[in-house]
């Protein structure tokens, strides 16, 4: 049972790698999956403007996507090394642990979730 409240014990730290390892293997393989299938079309195998639109609206889609997953990409092989170098789980503003439901709802974060919903705050200040 992973710790609500404490620090993160070994236990804790085994189940955030497995799970950052298998989104990433996941990820790699919808990569490799979108490569095999071609991103490209041929106008000519288009009947109308309409399949033409909507086969660009599809690849528009499938861009946006792959560069969402290249993102999380990062964003698990960095949780990965802090993992490696015994910073998983630390705060990178304040220092404090993050805690064990903030991570298990989000495993790459990075932010305690008072520096994040801070960070929020600043963003929707510079957003209006």
């Amino acid at each position: 049972m992973l710790n609500p409240f404490g620090a993160m014990n070994k236990k804790d730290e085994k189940k955030f790698k497995e799970i950052l390892q298998e989104r990433k293997k996941e990820i790699l393989a919808t990569v490799e999956q979108v490569k095999e299938q071609g991103m490209g079309f041929a106008q000519d195998d288009l009947a109308d403007e309409v399949d033409l639109a909507s086969s660009e609206a599809d690849q528009s889609m499938n861009l946006r996507l792959r560069d969402r997953e290249r993102v999380l990409l990062r964003k698990i092989e960095k949780a990965l090394t802090k993992m490696e170098a015994g910073e998983y789980g630390v705060c990178e503003t304040c220092g404090e642990e993050i805690g064990i439901k903030r991570l298990e709802a989000r495993p790459v974060t990075d932010l305690c979730i008072r520096c994040k919903e801070e960070q929020e705050k600043v963003e929707r200040t510079f957003a209006e």
